[in-house]
């Protein structure tokens, strides 16, 4: 039996983190046996980082590990897609360009932070909440910083997606999914940053263009229904 280790519930998604929604996907499309365990401090797993899956061999931590260790039991991401090349350029873009979006659009965004710090960091205490969250949030937007991204206003950083967005677009054009009819290992991770873009919890230019984009809202919707079928 697996146990996955993950962010907590949020925001009507699977996780807090669109990684770990990943690799709850990743394991139901793997048919594997699993259960759940929420914690939301991941200091103590490997990169200090969540997900992480506990299996016989040990403790796995980071969604791209997850799904290797998932394949070499046998699983099969792929099916008949040939074309991994355009596959695998999508998934990076989702993980490597789109994902810092969300992060700055929930931990920089001045109203939105302070639902984030409520809902993300509840079980600490309600006296040290402010200053220890503080901490995080700060040392959160100086590797934004040094990431390159945050250093752009948020109409900025619209004007840097909107390519990313369009090239979604341009694929669903040639199917339901981003490789054609049948669900496969980009999509896991492109629906799932397009899930956590739909779950702002106040809107933002970003969440706002994907919201009224019915081509994107409605593959990340579909794709969400697939696994959860």
């Amino acid at each position: 039996m697996i146990t996955l280790v993950t962010y907590q519930e949020g925001f009507g998604q699977l996780s807090f983190s669109p990684f770990c929604v990943k690799a709850v996907w990743l394991l139901l499309a793997a048919g594997a046996a699993w259960q759940r365990e929420d914690c939301n401090d991941p200091r103590k797993f490997p990169q200090a980082k969540l997900p992480a899956i506990r299996t016989p061999e040990g403790v796995i931590g980071d969604s791209h590990n997850i799904q290797a260790y998932l394949e070499r039991q046998g699983a099969d991401f792929w099916g008949a897609v040939t074309d991994r090349a355009t596959g695998h350029a999508f998934i990076r873009m989702a993980e490597e360009h789109m994902y810092f979006h969300i992060v700055l659009d929930r931990w920089g965004n001045e109203k939105i932070w302070p639902i984030i710090r409520e809902e993300y960091f509840a079980a600490i205490p309600a006296l040290l909440r402010r200053p220890v969250t503080g901490t995080i949030r700060k040392a959160t937007l100086r590797g934004m910083e040094a990431q390159g991204l945050g250093r752009f206003n948020p109409e900025e950083r619209l004007s840097r997606i909107e390519p990313d967005l369009k090239a979604i677009e341009m694929r669903l054009k040639e199917g339901p999914f981003l490789m054609g009819d049948q669900i496969s290992l980009p999509d896991y991770s492109v629906a799932a940053m397009l899930g956590a873009v739909l779950a702002s919890p106040l809107p933002t230019g970003l969440s706002e263009r994907v919201v009224n984009d019915p081509v994107l809202s409605e593959y990340a919707d579909r794709v969400a229904r697939r696994m959860a079928a």
